[in-house]
């Protein structure tokens, strides 16, 4: 099991749970959890996966759902 936390910038507590969200919808993630506060996206993953594939994804995701915010990879 992997876990990484990423830097986020995002606007709004909700926007931040969509991010959340569909974080979680993406193929290769385990689970993901995003803190507003501290501006941080903590993801983990399948077994087996490439986790810079998977943020590229991941990344492209929530900005489908939220398109000004940023995950620093």
């Amino acid at each position: 099991m992997m876990k990484k936390t990423y830097e986020i910038e995002v606007d709004c507590a909700n926007c931040a749970n969509k991010m959340e969200e569909a974080a979680k919808k993406t193929e290769g993630v385990k689970d993901a959890v995003v803190n507003f506060m501290t501006l941080k996206m903590t993801v983990e993953f399948e077994d087996g996966t490439d986790e810079k594939k998977v943020m590229k994804e991941v990344l492209k995701n929530c900005k489908k759902v939220e398109d000004d915010c940023e995950i620093y990879l």
